[in-house]
């Protein structure tokens, strides 16, 4: 009569897999000898080869953008979402810019005016999307009577004469994009950033 292989296993003590127990012996000397356990990943790997798994897995690697370093790991989602150096565009003009540039950018292009073709008023860029929604057609009930004749008359409340309304066309699009370019090279010479370097 013929006697059923044993089939129990038991747990390596060095890397954790379950080996079957007549192997276990041959495995637990070639394992130990051969293996070790990363102390980042827990994953096993040849010694001859450890440094270079930690090298090419593990080891702080710099942004090719901001020179920060970090873990490779999260390299591509600092560079996609969280790198001050990455490029991005302005909501009002898309115009390209670094990201540390694009809250001082907008805080001037956003206050840029664009004529409203239903009520003819000037609204601010950063209001334009709020204002499309609620705009009627009619004047703003705050305003006074000698503002509303004033604007019948080409005058802002001012009293200086209003450009007379046009459409906005390219040409005005790449001068504005042009101006508000070199204004963000001039006040980054005129007032510049202190950087820190984060420690690691």
């Amino acid at each position: 009569m013929d006697v059923a292989p044993d089939r129990s296993t038991f747990v390596c003590s060095h890397c954790g897999k379950a080996i079957l127990s007549s192997n276990i012996d041959l495995h637990y000397f070639h394992c130990s000898r051969n293996l070790e356990k990363c102390k980042i990943c827990n994953e096993m790997v040849p010694k001859k080869h450890a440094e270079e798994h930690y090298l090419t897995t593990h080891a702080p690697v710099p942004c090719s953008l901001c020179n920060e370093t970090m873990e490779p790991e999260i390299l591509a989602v600092h560079q996609s979402e969280k790198c001050p150096q990455r490029i991005v565009t302005c909501d009002y003009c898309d115009f390209p810019l670094h990201a540390v540039d694009l809250h001082e950018h907008q805080e001037i292009c956003g206050n840029r005016t664009e004529l409203c073709h239903i009520c003819r008023r000037y609204i601010r860029l950063r209001e334009i999307s709020a204002h499309e929604v609620t705009c009627n057609g009619a004047s703003d009930p705050h305003d006074s009577a000698e503002t509303s004749r004033a604007r019948a008359a080409g005058r802002d409340g001012d009293g200086r004469r209003r450009p007379p309304p046009q459409d906005f066309s390219r040409r005005r699009l790449v001068f504005t994009i042009a101006i508000t370019g070199i204004a963000v090279v001039l006040g980054s010479f005129i007032f510049p950033k202190k950087t820190h370097n984060s420690e690691l």
